[in-house]
């Protein structure tokens, strides 16, 4: 038997040691996105940060509790209400996601070329928790605080969306999904609020 039907696949270099596939699709863009952005110096330290920040969406749920006391400190009670939204909608926006993980279990990127810089809860992808609870506590948040509606997603989201693909723990889908999803969850929340507004207000 030649020995060339011992490798039928190509998949051995011509040293013997098995050789690695380029990857391609949403794996080739998280590996660039690595050797680009992820290159930059302090990109890794900010990105885990972001994460340690985010995990849960503790982060988030204690800036709206500062809000809140502060609100309360000057008997403002439609911005004391409005800041527990945003720590009820960042968390809810992470069960949202988590759920949904849960139903679609896909992977999280796993290629010799993508390099894993934090530790994750779980090994399900799809979609970025992350990325739904920042997004969802961007807009809320800054609907509690009076600033104009686009100015803390613009500021916030882009950068947790980038920092799970320097980490190399999800994919590109998987936190533009879970944007969108934290945008969906804010919307429910202020829909919601506007409905309480409108009840409490005096009928003559």
């Amino acid at each position: 038997m030649s020995s060339e039907s011992t490798d039928p696949m190509g998949m051995t270099g011509v040293d013997g040691t098995a050789r690695v596939e380029e990857p391609t699709g949403e794996t080739g863009i998280v590996r660039d996105v690595q050797a680009t952005v992820g290159a930059l110096p302090g990109a890794p330290a900010a990105a885990r940060g972001l994460s340690h920040f985010g995990e849960h969406s503790l982060g988030w749920i204690g800036i709206s509790a500062a809000g809140w006391a502060m609100a309360r400190r000057r008997g403002d009670t439609d911005a004391q209400r409005r800041w527990i939204e945003a720590g009820v909608g960042a968390f809810g926006a992470h069960a949202a996601s988590v759920i949904i993980k849960r139903i679609v279990r896909r992977p999280r990127p796993d290629h010799p070329a993508i390099r894993v810089g934090v530790s994750t809860p779980s090994r399900l992808s799809f979609p970025s928790s992350h990325a739904t609870s920042t997004t969802a506590a961007a807009i809320l948040i800054g609907r509690a605080a009076g600033l104009p509606p686009a100015a803390l997603p613009a500021v916030l989201v882009p950068p947790m969306l980038m920092s799970r693909l320097v980490l190399g723990v999800h994919y590109p889908t998987d936190v533009l999904a879970g944007a969108a999803i934290g945008a969906a969850s804010a919307a429910a929340v202020t829909a919601g609020d506007k409905l309480i507004a409108a009840h409490a207000r005096p009928t003559n």
